[in-house]
């Protein structure tokens, strides 16, 4: 206290010091000191009162916290008990659920994985279009994790009994159906059991990852017994079904068609083809020549006395003249041989190179199998023999190139055969005929056809 009283007196001294306009007397220094030490006494006094009466607050207010803590430990141990208490009835009834239950449990793990396998089998069946819930309550019950219920068995029996049921049902619904083109619309669909499904213009097919029927793109043979079954009012009709289930459509859907074959032969099979149709129209118009002139001969050789000049016929006649002379029977001879010869070769026009088409095909044929098996054998070299996918594009090309130089082959072979054949009788007829005709005016007599 003394120590605060000095500093005090010595803050009033050195204050009053430098405010004093004027110096105070010994009197009025004492009187300011005792004001100043008054006002500091009631202060401090003041404070002091304050801080008792704050003491007293915080020691309720701890015993109030006190209190509350007491509470919460007495409902910590009474919530615990009850713990330990709900902890030792759960173990007793599960204890008993377990002595109820018995072989029970056994019977509920074999109905799920029942449930389990029979969904396996059912996903790709075609009931699945018409009754889209059943997968979905057949999972459920086999994922389940919990014991089922007598509604659950009774529900998955059910289940069973309809798909036998639908199985062996022949009728006609309404179901969604996806267009080769991937538009959608309902369609009436004919669904013979778990089997076949056919739209009013397609076989149809169920697509077990989108859950939809498909037309394919590729549609085999038999779609018009499909409107003689549902016409008909017979009890017994016949129908086309698919005894694989889906399966020899889809794979109808992998085979390639004519368009894709000739793509699989590469620049040596187009090579191939262009040969073979330009083969063919060589063939076709030599054919159509040879009979136009053999139309004429036969025409000719009903009036020789009136040779024509639009066939090889008339105009062998034509060079004899009207009145031959027969006493230079060689020159003559020779005069008939050179207009034969004159009227070969348009008659045996295009058979060399219809003869070198049917040679030249098998051997681009060979070739193409030769760069085939050079495109496998590259394919082999960077990614190995494992995937049989690389080697498809050169086993394609080396077969198909093959296949196409035989296919051209032979029927060009046949057909310069016979151009060869056609065009030797005109040959050979025009030789008789001069023969004939030499024979006549060597006879002076009239001459029998």
């Amino acid at each position: 206290m003394n120590r605060r009283f000095l500093a005090v007196l010595t803050l009033s001294l050195f204050s009053a010091a430098a405010s004093a306009a004027e110096p105070l007397t010994p009197d009025q220094l004492l009187q300011r000191i005792r004001s100043d030490r008054a006002a500091e006494v009631t202060a401090m006094q003041a404070r002091e009162q304050a801080f008792v009466a704050e003491r007293s607050e915080r020691a309720q207010l701890l015993a109030g916290a006190q209190a509350a803590l007491a509470t919460q430990k007495a409902e910590a141990e009474r919530l615990k008990a009850e713990f330990d208490r709900q902890e030792a009835a759960l173990a007793e009834q599960e204890k008993l659920l377990a002595q109820r239950v018995g072989h029970l449990g056994e019977l509920f793990g074999v109905v799920r994985q029942s449930a389990g396998d029979v969904a396996g089998q059912w996903q790709d069946s075609l009931l699945n279009a018409q009754y889209p819930e059943r997968l979905q309550r057949l999972k459920a019950l086999a994922e389940s994790r919990a014991l089922p219920s007598a509604a659950d068995l009774d529900g998955y029996w059910m289940l069973l009994l309809e798909d036998l049921a639908a199985s062996g049902r022949v009728e006609q619904v309404e179901l969604p159906v996806v267009a080769a083109d991937g538009t959608r619309s309902t369609q009436p669909v004919l669904r013979v059991g778990a089997f076949s499904a056919f739209s009013p213009t397609a076989f149809l097919r169920y697509d077990a990852d989108a859950g939809e029927l498909l037309a394919p793109a590729i549609q085999p043979s038999g779609l018009g017994r499909v409107e003689d079954f549902l016409a008909s009012s017979e009890a017994l009709a016949r129908l086309p079904i698919d005894p694989s289930r889906g399966t020899l459509l889809a794979q109808l859907q992998r085979q390639p068609s004519f368009w894709d074959r000739l793509q699989q032969g590469g620049l040596v099979g187009w090579v191939i083809v262009t040969l073979g149709v330009f083969g063919l129209l060589l063939a076709i118009w030599r054919m159509v020549y040879l009979a136009r002139v053999a139309k004429g001969v036969n025409a000719q050789m009903h009036d020789l006395s009136a040779p024509r000049g639009d066939n090889p016929l008339g105009r062998i006649i034509g060079v004899l003249g009207p009145k031959p002379q027969l006493s230079d029977l060689e020159t003559l001879e020779l005069k008939l041989d050179e207009a034969i010869l004159q009227e070969t070769p348009p008659l045996e026009k295009g058979q060399g190179l219809l003869k070198l088409l049917c040679a030249v095909a098998p051997l681009l044929g060979l070739l193409g199998t030769v760069t085939g098996m050079i495109v496998t054998f590259q394919a082999i070299t960077q990614g190995g023999g494992g995937d049989s996918r690389l080697m498809a594009d050169g086993i394609s090309q080396a077969l198909v190139t093959t296949v196409q130089g035989l296919v051209v082959a032979i029927p060009l072979l046949f057909l310069h055969t016979l151009l060869a054949s056609r065009s030797k009788g005109l040959i050979q007829l025009l030789e008789q005929q001069s023969a004939g005709l030499i024979a006549l005016h060597l006879s002076g007599a009239p001459r029998r056809d």
